[in-house]
């Protein structure tokens, strides 16, 4: 177990007027922490290879998508990291070329929640959090995860926590990608009129198959990123994401989607619940296919990192951790593949109960740890593993990282589940 020190009373003193989030996090014993993993470095690749098996629980980590993005969610992090925060916070200005931290941190929640802003915002302070676990606390991904995944946006972190990009190339492509959804959808808006956003249906678990099948019947050929292209944008809808045994999302024209839930509830007789979300733009339908153009071309270009100019925007190290793809719900097996998948994703259904599921029953990972903004991820992984303290876990648990004061939480959880044995 990772020794714990009491809070000096000089801290005690500091924390007038701060976060509580900068005082709570010196709980946790930095140098303890970088000494107990020393000795635990398992082999990369062998999750999927069949060869080593690791001494501890396979752990994943993952990363949130649009929707969590929060005015002052950098604050906390600034308070009490304000020496690693600053730097990366330069850094993320830098990219974007203009004061992005100052969107997220005193900027309007209005400003905030246009994709424009919320895709980078999101991303970065996913990374920033990544950043100073691995400089404040020695975690490194590479040595302490198996796998990594990001819901929507969040596969481009994960993408970076992996190490098939550079932050600076990931961040710039994020803010690129939103740039072209924005404008998929004005251009869907002024050529064919109507409301376009997402909603959230869920159902019980025993209808979800069902419900499936008949919002497929429903839509017809819409239901596919390869329609026709001649179908205007207000008569396509697309199931976006397929968040967990009892929750998808419908993305595309908003009365159109409506339509579509009052044809499934007559159809089925059962009434699933819908739920307009947070969202200015219909992500995963074909109103996106333009965006689908722009990010193939910045992924064909070259790094815009410092010292990488000229080499591919995309690695393949011998060394990277394996990252799932949202489209397939299987590794990243190419480069070629990465960049093909990852100009798909823009449209294409997110297969997020595919991906846990696959980990969970088939690759056995039993510790899961989400990074950034927001409990969304962690909730969609527990419905299906289960979370410690509400549900019967399977093996480790489900933690996220969203404030320092969960710093102390999720390391004391992984140090107390490394020798835990899978009886399955």
């Amino acid at each position: 177990m990772i020794p714990l020190r009491p809070v000096p009373c000089r801290l005690l003193a500091d924390c007038a007027g701060r976060h509580p989030s900068a005082c709570l996090v010196s709980a946790v014993s930095r140098p303890a922490w970088r000494q107990s993993q020393t000795s635990r470095r398992p082999p990369l690749r062998h999750v999927f290879s069949g060869t080593a098996r690791p001494a501890r629980p396979k752990t994943a980590l993952f990363f949130p998508g649009q929707g969590v993005q929060k005015v002052g969610m950098l604050t906390p992090w600034i308070e009490a990291f304000p020496a690693t925060a600053k730097p990366i916070i330069e850094e993320i200005d830098h990219v974007v070329g203009y004061k992005l931290s100052d969107v997220i941190q005193s900027g309007l929640s209005k400003t905030l929640n246009l994709t424009d802003y919320a895709q980078p915002a999101i991303m970065a302070t996913s990374i920033l959090i990544l950043r100073i676990l691995e400089t404040e606390f020695g975690f490194r991904t590479s040595e302490r995860v198996d796998v990594t995944l990001g819901h929507s946006l969040g596969e481009f972190a994960a993408l970076v926590a992996s190490g098939y990009m550079h932050f600076q190339d990931s961040l710039h492509l994020v803010q690129q990608r939103a740039k072209a959804m924005s404008a998929a959808t004005r251009r869907a808006e002024e050529e064919y009129g109507g409301e376009y956003g997402m909603v959230a249906v869920v159902t019980e678990p025993a209808y979800m198959q069902s419900l499936v099948a008949a919002i497929h019947k429903f839509v017809g050929s819409s239901s596919s990123p390869d329609s026709s292209e001649d179908r205007s944008p207000i008569d396509q809808v697309l199931i976006a994401n397929i968040n967990s045994k009892n929750q998808i999302v419908l993305s595309g024209n908003i009365e159109r989607i409506k339509t579509l839930v009052a044809h499934v509830r007559q159809f089925l007789g059962h009434d699933p619940r819908a739920v307009r979300l947070k969202s200015d733009s219909p992500f995963h339908s074909p109103i996106m296919r333009p965006a689908v153009a722009v990010v193939r071309d910045i992924l064909s270009g070259t790094s815009r990192v410092p010292g990488r100019e000229g080499e591919d925007m995309v690695s393949w190290p011998d060394d990277a951790v394996p990252c799932v793809s949202n489209v397939t719900a299987r590794p990243f097996e190419s480069k070629a593949q990465l960049k093909d998948l990852l100009a798909r994703q823009c449209l294409e259904t997110v297969q997020w109960w595919d991906s846990i599921k696959y980990l969970d029953q088939e690759q056995k990972v039993r510790r899961w740890v989400g990074i950034g903004p927001g409990k969304v991820g962690r909730n969609l992984v527990g419905k299906e593993v289960g979370m410690r303290g509400k549900d019967k876990v399977k093996g480790g648990g489900v933690w996220a990282i969203t404030d320092p004061s969960e710093i102390e939480e999720v390391l004391i959880g992984l140090q107390e589940t490394e020798d835990l044995v899978d009886e399955e």
